[in-house]
């Protein structure tokens, strides 16, 4: 099975291929390690020849964005000039740049439509999201007619978080173009962060119809694959993207996690452990013999299990109206019996709050959402997973204990090291 095929299109021909041919370039020039070596090979021979605008363009569709714009700047006034320069500096998050320069592509005669759905793309990107509303308002005659229209739009509702208005728009630019690649991927993505897999998945195989595929259509379909225990064919997709970027550390440490998921074997034991301890925990506190008292004050204070009496300390308890030192003597030994202890889970809640904030670099990472750390869908979702959501949920977990979940693997756990580390925290750590 392949995902990558030659293309007949040229980008250094005499004259320039429309920006839809330009697309295509772009990704068959992405498909491969090779491809983008030989593209930017090829890039830097026209430069040196002269064909600076064509050299330009083609750094800037393989991600040199630093090097585009160092040759673009010195070529004549274009719109498609001013119109990869725009790409370049949103792609390095220098928006006032790229306002500006998709302003003088307009004044080069670039044609309107092109302009303000560019904008809205750089304003979603900053996140001014009524700039990019008022710049959509403009191109609204185009509504029921352009698949573009209706892909920018559907991006700008997914970012004012109107999922299914969104989806509805990707889904009209999909009626309008079936190929409309963007549209297909981005209405995937969202299902697939809102958990609708199957559907996400149709769609992603649908896409890897399309040659050449985009990697991020296999890697997304392999987290999916992986999620739903289907190892086999995740791993399938993953080798793909490692024939094509057999460097790519990321999708190395992928295939090995998905290696030792189809090698792992059901522990009998420790699920039978886990059973009893939940059953224990479970145990009705009117299975034990205590007095009138304890028995009408713990039920009074909404205990009635020995889990329960996990999340409770003593000074709570004895704080509570008639409920004395003998009261808690009665319950110390039921729990001693059972190896437990009074506020056990109380004790970890505060050490986890406590190691939030001394990890933290002064700033308050307790209130910061993960959301921060972009991270890929595959750490994403296992995080969903975990129902961690703040940056001190996180820090308060090790690396053992996010490597035990299911289906949290090695990579995700060193992708999430190094966005930490970005911040200046880190997970939490054992002494």
């Amino acid at each position: 099975m392949t995902f990558t095929e030659q293309t007949e299109l040229n980008l250094f021909s005499e004259s320039l291929p429309s920006l839809a041919e330009i697309s295509q370039i772009a990704d068959y020039a992405n498909s491969s390690e090779i491809n983008k070596i030989n593209f930017a090979n090829q890039a830097k021979e026209q430069i040196a020849a002269g064909k600076k605008l064509a050299g330009g363009i083609a750094l800037s569709l393989i991600g040199l964005w630093k090097e585009a714009i160092e040759t673009l700047e010195t070529c004549s006034d274009s719109a498609e000039k001013f119109l990869f320069l725009s790409k370049c500096y949103k792609a390095l998050s220098d928006f006032d740049k790229a306002i500006s320069s998709l302003e003088k592509a307009d004044k080069n005669g670039s044609d309107s439509l092109t302009i303000s759905l560019e904008k809205t793309a750089v304003f979603i990107a900053a996140n001014e999201l009524d700039k990019a509303q008022s710049e959509i308002d403009k191109c609204s005659n185009f509504k029921g007619i352009n698949a573009n229209y209706h892909y920018h739009l559907g991006r700008l509702l997914n970012a004012q978080g109107k999922y299914q208005e969104a989806l509805d728009s990707l889904e009209k630019a999909i009626n309008l173009d079936e190929n409309h690649i963007e549209a297909k991927f981005h209405l995937a993505y969202i299902l697939d962060l809102r958990g609708n897999d199957d559907t996400a998945i149709e769609y992603y195989l649908e896409l890897t119809k399309i040659k050449p595929t985009k990697i991020s259509i296999l890697l997304n379909l392999a987290v999916l694959l992986e999620d739903r225990g289907d190892f086999s064919r995740a791993y399938e997709y993953v080798k793909l993207v490692l024939e094509a970027f057999p460097n790519s550390e990321w999708a190395r440490m992928f295939a090995k996690d998905l290696e030792s998921s189809m090698t792992m074997f059901y522990d009998g034991d420790q699920e039978e452990q886990q059973d009893k301890q939940n059953k224990t925990l479970e145990t009705p506190i009117s299975d034990f013999e205590l007095s009138v008292r304890s028995r009408n004050c713990l039920r009074k204070m909404n205990i009635h299990t020995l889990g329960d009496l996990l999340k409770i300390n003593e000074n709570e308890l004895l704080s509570y109206k008639n409920f004395g030192e003998t009261s808690l003597n009665e319950i110390r030994e039921i729990l001693d019996s059972k190896n437990l202890r009074l506020g056990m889970n109380f004790d970890d809640a505060s050490m986890a709050s406590e190691v939030a904030k001394t990890n933290a670099d002064g700033s308050e990472a307790d209130t910061r959402l993960v959301d921060e750390l972009e991270l890929s869908v595959r750490a994403k979702r296992a995080l969903d997973r975990l129902g961690i959501r703040t940056f001190a949920e996180l820090t308060c977990k090790t690396e053992a204990e996010l490597l035990g979940c299911k289906n949290f693997g090695i990579t995700s756990l060193t992708e999430i090291k190094e966005k930490l580390t970005k911040y200046g925290i880190s997970l939490r750590k054992l002494e």
